[in-house]
């Protein structure tokens, strides 16, 4: 009989992992740049700001906005 009664702990990559570890690095790794770039997506939508032409300013009275 070859199956183990207690096997090696691994990782749902198949990688053997040590004691007290739940993932390995490669799966850490991939958790953490998975959870950056859905950052980076979320934070790159613009602002809720009406458009304006480039290079010009943000504010309403440089923009020549007057509210009267």
């Amino acid at each position: 009989m070859t199956d183990e009664i207690y096997p090696d702990p691994t990782c749902e990559c198949r990688a053997l992992l040590a004691e007290g570890q739940d993932r390995c690095h490669k799966c850490r790794a991939r958790d953490r740049w998975v959870k950056k770039q859905a950052a980076k997506r979320r934070d790159g939508r613009r602002r809720g700001e009406t458009r304006r032409p480039p290079r010009t300013s943000r504010r309403a009275a440089m923009a020549g906005v007057t509210w009267t």
